[in-house]
């Protein structure tokens, strides 16, 4: 009978130890994954117009999945690109040089500041005040990104670029120049800008920007007649936004005026 027993206990333990063994040795699944980690590599730095000479080989340039397909590739190398600036300050402004030679000095000014500071200066790659800010980048050894756009009239890439991207579509480099950043800053600008300064601010009020990122928006002259067109209209006599919502922007004259305010803001946001 004491030998029956032992067999059993004996047959019991074999197969708990085969059990757990095999559970050791069971290979984990991995997470599927929509490319390979080398494919995903070679997608980045690929050259965007051989995929969009293929694509068009392929459906003809005009078919709606040409048109698709140009437009997921370049979505998805922007974000491949920039997932790279973890700590990373865009600047807007006009891309024309007929803007007062101050506006420019300011904003070589701040953007050496805050690349002093790590910040990678982050620009839509043109002329005037993008180009400036690259340059403050440039000459403090800092990282300067360009997201320059494919244009018929040929916006020209300005020299202080030392990494960047062309974009074809408005939409995603709109998308790529608020992607990831931790401060926006705004200088005087035309319809470009006006458009861009108007949607960040949106979706910081509709909550689609979660974190409390600072908007700057720099010279005096230029901004005070919009914001208090906005104040008169759109809240004393419309009451169409809030007062809160008006507090989602700071305007102020200088580059040092500038520094100051982020500084506090930042102070701030670490209590």
């Amino acid at each position: 009978m004491c030998s029956m027993v032992k067999k059993k206990e004996t047959k019991k333990q074999k197969k708990t130890t085969s059990h757990s063994s095999s559970q050791k040795h069971k290979p984990v699944r991995k997470k599927k994954t929509l490319f390979k980690p080398s494919l995903q590599k070679d997608i980045s730095q690929h050259d965007l117009t051989s995929i969009e000479q293929i694509t068009n080989m392929i459906f003809g340039r005009d078919s709606r999945i040409a048109r698709s397909l140009r437009i997921f590739w370049e979505t998805r190398r922007g974000f491949l690109f920039l997932r790279q600036y973890r700590k990373s300050a865009t600047f807007f402004g006009s891309a024309r040089d007929h803007l007062p030679p101050r506006m420019y000095t300011e904003a070589t000014q701040l953007a050496r500041m805050l690349a002093d500071d790590n910040y990678a200066i982050i620009t839509g790659g043109g002329g005037g005040i993008m180009e400036a800010a690259n340059k403050g980048a440039f000459e403090s050894g800092g990282r300067s990104v360009g997201l320059n756009i494919e244009l018929k009239n040929g916006q020209r890439q300005n020299v202080y670029i030392n990494e960047g991207m062309p974009f074809h579509y408005f939409f995603i480099r709109k998308l790529m120049l608020a992607f990831s950043s931790k401060i926006y800053i705004f200088f005087p600008g035309g319809f470009g800008t006006m458009d861009e300064f108007f949607e960040i601010v949106t979706l910081i009020q509709t909550e689609k920007i979660e974190d409390p990122i600072p908007v700057v928006v720099v010279g005096k002259e230029f901004w005070s007649p919009l914001l208090e067109w906005v104040d008169n209209h759109l809240y004393e006599r419309f009451g169409t936004i809030s007062r809160d919502d008006q507090k989602i922007y700071t305007l102020v004259d200088s580059a040092e005026e500038a520094y100051k305010v982020l500084l506090q803001k930042k102070k701030s946001k670490k209590k």
